[in-house]
């Protein structure tokens, strides 16, 4: 340790006036992120005005064409949106998302569909019927079945079904059933969809939904019981004809000596778009502290010697689209990039980070004056032998191509399991505490290190467990067609419904990377 610091002193004095982030500078921007902070606000207004925004929706434009608006108001600079690729099919819901037992009691249901699944066609009654036990019941009862709705025996969560289909259920398939119900592991009922493959010509036929497993157990029983069971649903679902061009959002503060380094601050602006959700704590949140980060150093005059780029992505939770992307199309600008920050942890405070030892005096100087302006919210530096490698979330692309990526240490009291993905992803469950802490800090320490004598240590790639994970391709392997030709075999992703794991795990695996 002792020879690092010793070499960003030669360094520093090398540099002659290109310092570390100045005391007064510091100072100046803790007091505007600490007492003038805006993030909470922030997320409030564009989940309030602009709903969930999930990739390929036209809430997800609308809020994106309003956070160019809201960078440039702030006074950033090339401030534009820059094309990943596209979806196939684009798809919204509408205002009527509701499904109630009417018979022989009455009771709402909390539910959700897949994203990319239809809805009913208006308000429609449903008798369901329970999924029979065996192949033989099912024989029988085939007449009966058709454009019924059938109350599945097994749970389903955000990957779809747990394990793996039954005889009963591959014979169904051969039927033209109406829907089909399935029951959540609690009262939380998670979110996901696929978009991959569809054109408007084979869209799913058949509605699913999913829904609590309190409001599944209240169907059984009356179905049991020998009751007649009635739903009353009307699910208004949307599709796009695509191609459906998207985008990442980017903002920079220029640097006034090394303008072609920089440091970036991010956060992914899409969002699941279950009902009941809008996309406030996963990631709203991460999105309102990279538009109030860019905000606090514009209101402090704050003059970076690199450039701070500010990025909302979209399509991370089809696979890090966006971020995938744009690694790939800026690879010949990684060697320069010092650090990238991203927020993606919800609503609790940035408590720190995560990296190999020739980081950390760097990044501890970072976060002292966080520290010193929240000393109620501790925070650490924690050194690991090898770098994380993330793979969930927008810093992975950059880790692969050897940038320090960091995903923040999540710090405080939430319950991010209770929001994630889930009916409760409001701001109800947001913060404002913490938010004012990360946006500062994320202001803070993109500062210092763009501020820096140097670069952050680079990442060497066997730091991260060996391979550092695969080339940052960005859709192209998304729309490999062999590889979703792949994912369609047998025994491979045969019920994902969200693509976080089907686009790092999955195809890593099918890249040879992960056995």
């Amino acid at each position: 340790m002792k020879r690092i610091v010793g070499f960003a002193l030669i360094s520093a004095l090398a540099a002659g006036a290109f310092a570390k982030l100045d005391s007064a500078d510091a100072d100046r921007i803790a007091k505007v992120g600490k007492d003038q902070n805006r993030t909470f606000q922030t997320l409030e207004y564009f989940t309030n005005k602009f709903g969930p925004r999930l990739t390929g929706s036209p809430n997800l434009a609308r809020a994106q064409e309003w956070a160019v608006t809201e960078f440039k108001k702030y006074g950033l600079q090339n401030v534009h949106m820059e094309q990943w690729g596209e979806v196939p099919v684009g798809f919204y819901r509408g205002k009527n998302q509701s499904v109630k037992i009417v018979s022989p009691w009455k009771r709402e249901v909390v539910f959700t569909t897949p994203a990319w699944t239809p809805g009913t066609k208006g308000k429609v009654m449903i008798q369901p019927v329970m999924e029979p036990s065996t192949v033989a019941e099912l024989e029988a009862l085939k007449p009966k079945l058709k454009d019924s709705w059938i109350l599945m025996r097994r749970q389903s969560g955000i990957r779809g079904p747990a394990g793996q289909p039954t005889e009963v259920e591959r014979a169904l398939e051969s039927l033209e059933v109406a829907g089909r119900i399935y029951a959540a592991a609690d009262e939380r009922v998670h979110t996901g969809g696929r978009f991959t493959g569809l054109t408007m010509e084979t869209l799913p036929k058949s509605v699913t939904l999913r829904v609590r497993k309190s409001d599944y157990d209240e169907m059984k029983l009356a179905l049991d019981a020998g009751r007649e069971l009635k739903l009353e649903a009307n699910i208004e679902n949307h599709f796009v004809k695509g191609p459906v061009p998207q985008y990442n959002v980017i903002a920079d503060i220029p640097g006034t000596e090394k303008p072609d380094e920089m440091v970036i601050v991010c956060g992914h602006f899409d969002s699941w778009n279950g009902p009941g959700s809008v996309g406030a704590n996963d990631n709203g949140t991460g999105s309102s502290v990279t538009l109030e980060s860019a905000r606090i150093l514009m209101q402090a005059g704050f003059k970076p010697k690199r450039t701070i780029r500010f990025i909302l992505w979209s399509g991370e939770e089809q696979g890090l689209l966006g971020s995938r992307a744009y690694v790939e199309k800026h690879k010949a600008d990684m060697p320069k990039v010092s650090a990238v920050l991203n927020d993606d942890g919800g609503t609790n405070y940035q408590g720190g980070y995560s990296c190999l030892e020739s980081m950390a005096p760097m990044l501890r100087e970072a976060i002292a004056p966080t520290q010193k302006a929240f000393p109620d919210l501790p925070m650490a530096v924690n050194v690991t032998a090898q770098f994380p490698r993330g793979g969930s979330s927008d810093h992975a692309p950059f880790v692969w191509a050897g940038v320090p990526g960091f995903f923040s240490v999540e710090s405080g009291k939430a319950d991010y399991g209770f929001v994630w993905h889930t009916q409760n992803d409001t701001p109800k469950f947001s913060i404002a505490e913490y938010l004012t802490q990360s946006s500062t800090n994320s202001a803070l320490v993109s500062a210092y290190l763009a501020n820096a004598p140097e670069l952050l240590a680079r990442v060497p790639l066997a730091a991260t467990g060996g391979t550092g994970g695969p080339p940052a391709g960005g859709a192209v392997h998304y729309y490999d067609p062999a590889f979703r030709e792949h994912i369609h075999e047998p025994g491979n992703c045969d019920h994902l419904d969200d693509y976080e794991d089907f686009t790092v795990d999955a195809m890593l695996r099918w890249l040879g990377i992960l056995k």
